[in-house]
């Protein structure tokens, strides 16, 4: 595990366990959007998609989806698409400087709202936004794979719309689903209008907008082989709750935790160059007692809003103006009411 130097300033080195996969044969210019290959099942269902590589160098995701594809992974009803997103800051990947493919122009998971794309900017990441955007329009349930840079317990994070709380929890994996609504500065895939709001079924949905449901499974660290490993859970809890491939020998056996539940209380926002935690926190954290100082943002003290306050994904050296921390507290079991799923965990 890669450590902080003691004033945290420089960005560690974390080892590369893993190697970026060969996307080749998903890629061809025969295909309709390069990257991203659907199969359809004759037997009506619902539109799946698994993405990953909205951001370059998470390439475990890449990982986990060419491995299935190179398995056969096929729907038994419904549709299934595989999507490799952002294809030209994963062409500059390279294991000596893994943080710096990350995107080529701008973070492609701030810029999922339709004045966004409809607007004049341009940039790499909107072009292939653009270009994906019809696809995504026809998906009922979208499973989008991340990594992370910094120390931290794997987790699932979901909108407050129930249809992606519930697909979330149904997943059995990761054991934390986290509800956010979000960054300040755009608009994630996750967040994009069709995903919205819609049924509390988690499968279903027609044409148009808020009909479909979405979550994000942030698997763990970058680079380890053990974040291919939870994101083939997750992927295996979502395709078997949608029925879309009930069991396939490349899926790992079905997971029947209950995951845990909270929502984000507090979103902490750097607002002064020089952001700093008094420690290296790791994301899952949970600090016991309300008003535990956690942060500096120039002269504002950044301190916990609550007891057990739960501290999702700390990035411990934000950009002013970037999220560099959300504070969350768990749900009760009256809270969570019925977006458990009991038939999921028998």
């Amino acid at each position: 595990m890669a450590s902080l130097s003691p004033d945290f300033s420089p960005v560690p080195q974390f080892p590369v366990e893993i190697a970026a996969p060969d996307l080749s044969p998903w890629i061809g210019k025969a295909r309709d959007i390069p990257g991203f290959v659907t199969f359809a099942s004759a037997i009506p269902g619902p539109h799946v998609a698994l993405t990953a590589l909205v951001h370059g160098n998470e390439i475990a995701g890449a990982i986990a989806l060419d491995r299935l594809l190179r398995a056969g992974v096929r729907p038994r009803r419904g549709r299934l698409t595989f999507g490799f997103v952002n294809l030209a800051a994963f062409a500059r990947f390279d294991a000596r400087q893994p943080t710096a493919s990350r995107f080529v122009d701008e973070d492609m998971n701030r810029l999922w709202d339709r004045a966004v794309l409809d607007g004049p900017r341009r940039s790499c990441e909107l072009a292939r936004a653009r270009a994906i955007r019809p696809l995504i329009e026809t998906v009922d349930v979208l499973l989008d794979l991340h990594s992370m840079l910094w120390l931290s317990g794997p987790l699932t994070l979901c909108g407050p719309a129930p249809a992606g709380r519930d697909l979330a929890l149904a997943l059995g994996a990761p054991d934390l689903v986290v509800i956010d609504p979000g960054h300040a500065d755009g608009r994630r895939l996750i967040d994009y209008p069709r995903f919205d709001s819609g049924p509390g079924s988690g499968a279903g949905g027609g044409p148009g907008g808020g009909s479909g449901a979405a979550c994000l499974v942030e698997a763990g660290q970058h680079w380890r082989a053990e974040t291919v490993e939870m994101m083939l859970a997750s992927i295996a809890g979502c395709l078997r709750h949608t029925g879309v491939v009930p069991d396939h020998p490349a899926l790992p056996a079905q997971c029947r935790e209950r995951p845990r539940l909270a929502a984000v209380s507090a979103t902490v926002t750097a607002e002064a160059p020089g952001f700093t935690f008094v420690e290296p926190f790791a994301g899952n954290t949970v600090l016991a007692r309300k008003g535990t100082l956690i942060a500096r943002d120039g002269g504002r003290e950044i301190r916990t809003p609550h007891d057990d306050c739960l501290l999702v994904m700390p990035n411990l050296r934000p950009a002013t103006g970037h999220t560099a921390i959300r504070l969350a507290r768990f749900l009760t079991a009256a809270e969570r009411g019925d977006a458990t799923r009991p038939e999921i965990f028998k």
